[in-house]
């Protein structure tokens, strides 16, 4: 006999995925929303960066992230690390664009979506040099009263030798180049 601990999570994801209520419209239609939501939040032409990074969570409750070998379940742990980043790596970037590619999103039911997409994040280092950051992120968002919210999510960094071979395609900038006028 199987434990009720065992079965019962794949009955669960077996309720919510490929409703059958939802129409092909409906589904293009969501996954549109949700990919508007994140392609907003990450264009890096606005200001107040982190702000609009963390505005795909929400504001309260449990978000789980996994990246760079550790497990969050936190907001602000999630806004902790952010900022380390930001602080870290980002203000310093010149001239970066964020990149996505191959977006793919599952329409789990009109209150759930799984995205996975790869993004790039190619950029001058402060001495002129070409660099990416980038890799692979897999998201579950759920919809609620403050709109589609990431609640768990998975990024793996780009290979380094792939983003080396993006970083070969770009064009070298004046070695004088730094990072005036971005926002810190």
């Amino acid at each position: 006999m199987v434990s009720r601990s065992r079965w019962l999570p794949l009955v669960a994801l077996m309720a919510c995925t490929g409703s059958p209520s939802l129409t092909d419209a409906e589904r293009t239609a969501i996954g549109r929303e949700v990919r508007t939501t994140l392609e907003s939040a990450y264009d890096l032409s606005r200001g107040d960066v982190v702000r609009r990074f963390m505005s795909i969570y929400p504001s309260s409750g449990r978000v789980v992230s996994a990246t760079a070998g550790r497990v969050t379940t936190t907001r602000d742990s999630l806004q902790m690390a952010v900022n380390a980043f930001w602080d870290g790596v980002g203000q310093y970037m010149v001239s970066p664009t964020w990149k996505w590619d191959r977006i793919e999103t599952e329409v789990l039911s009109r209150d759930a979506v799984v995205l996975t997409a790869n993004y790039y994040v190619p950029h001058w280092t402060d001495r002129g040099t070409p660099h990416v950051i980038g890799g692979t992120w897999t998201t579950v968002w759920r919809k609620t009263g403050e709109g589609w919210r990431v609640v768990s999510e998975h990024l793996s960094d780009l290979p380094r030798p792939v983003a080396e071979r993006i970083e070969a395609t770009m064009p070298m900038r004046d070695s004088t180049a730094t990072h005036e006028g971005h926002e810190r």
